[in-house]
C-alpha cells in the first residue's frame, strides 16, 4: 500500500521525551540510566548480547563515557527501557538514520537485557516506536536492519511485522570483518493492521496466570494480513 503523498511535506525530528506505555516507559538517556544499563550491558551473556552491535562490551568508565557521548546525540537518539513495575532501565534502543524529507526511520542499537528477553517488554518497546513513528511523527516507514548473520535479530523482525526486502552484500565493515545486512520495513499503510495485533497481544487478557501468552504475536498478525 502507497502512502497518498497529495499532502506531503516533511516530518518532524523524534523528540527528547519520554514515551509511555502500559509495561515500560521509553525515556531519553539521562545520567540516572548509567549503572542500571551498565549492569544490564554486563549481565550473564554479554557476548553473545554485544556480539552483533559495534560496539564491544566496556568496563564501567568505558561505558560511562560512550554513554556521555550518546546522551548529547539527536541522531541516533537514544532512550534507555525502563521496566515500569521495579522502576529499574532494563535496556535501551534507538531512532537513527532519520530522514525527515524522505519519512523514513530506523530502530538501532538494541540491547535488550535478560529481563526484558522475549517478553511483553520488550514487544511493547518495538511497539511504542512503531507507533511513534507513524502516528506522532507521521513517517512512511520505519526500519529495521541487522547483520545476515544474526538469525535472532532476523526472527525477531519477523515476529514484529517487518517485511524482509533483501540482503545488501558486503555493506558494512564491522569489528573488522565483513557485514552483510538483511533489511526489513513495515510501511505506514501496513500500520493500522499491525497496530491491532500488537494491542490485543499485550492487553493482559493474552496473558495466562504464569504469564504465558495465550495468541502468538505472528498468529495475531496473520489473521490481520
Amino acid at each position: 500500500m502507497t502512502s497518498d503523498l497529495s499532502t506531503w511535506t516533511t516530518c518532524p525530528l523524534p523528540a527528547r521525551t519520554p514515551i509511555e506505555g502500559r509495561y515500560i516507559r521509553l525515556e531519553p538517556f539521562a545520567e540516572e540510566h548509567i549503572a542500571p544499563l551498565f549492569a544490564a550491558s554486563m549481565a550473564q551473556g554479554k557476548e553473545e548480547r554485544h556480539r552483533y552491535l559495534f560496539e564491544p562490551p566496556m568496563d564501567r568508565a568505558e561505558f560511562q563515557t560512550w554513554f556521555e557521548a550518546k546522551m548529547l546525540q539527536s541522531d541516533p537518539l537514544y532512550f534507555s527501557v525502563t521496566d515500569k513495575e521495579s522502576g529499574h532501565a532494563v535496556g535501551r534502543q534507538c531512532f537513527m538514520r532519520i530522514d525527515p524529507a524522505h519519512g523514513v526511520i530506523e530502530i538501532g542499537s538494541i540491547l535488550w537485557g535478560p529481563s526484558m528477553a522475549r517478553s511483553r517488554l520488550a514487544t511493547e518497546a518495538l511497539y511504542l516506536f512503531a507507533k511513534t513513528a507513524f502516528e506522532t511523527l507521521g513517517y512512511r516507514r520505519f526500519e529495521w536492519k541487522c547483520n545476515n548473520e544474526n538469525e535472532p535479530s532476523k526472527r525477531a523482525a519477523e515476529r514484529f511485522g517487518f517485511t524482509y526486502e533483501g540482503l545488501f552484500r558486503q555493506h558494512m565493515i564491522a569489528k573488522g570483518k565483513n557485514r552483510d545486512t538483511a533489511w526489513f520495513s513495515m510501511l505506514d499503510g501496513e500500520w493500522l493492521a499491525l497496530k491491532a495485533a500488537y494491542e490485543v497481544w499485550l492487553d493482559p487478557s493474552n496473558f495466562d496466570d504464569e504469564g504465558q501468552q495465550k495468541r502468538s504475536l505472528q498468529n495475531l498478525i496473520g489473521s490481520r494480513a
